[in-house]
């Protein structure tokens, strides 16, 4: 898999973590232990994406 077509994976996969958290964040019975590990691995997606442009770019 090339670098770019990683990254567009990885961004679809934050894009899709964002939508889920937003839309557990309206739910009227919150999964407060679903919302923190789905905020985990958005952040950990995120974190993956902003190391793979930065090596890239140098």
């Amino acid at each position: 898999m090339s670098l770019t077509s990683h990254l567009t994976e990885l961004r679809k996969k934050h894009d899709v973590l964002s939508r889920q958290v937003e839309e557990e964040a309206r739910s009227p019975a919150i999964d407060s232990i679903a919302l923190t590990e789905m905020k985990k691995r958005k952040l950990a997606i995120k974190q993956q994406i902003e190391k793979l442009t930065s090596a890239a770019s140098h």
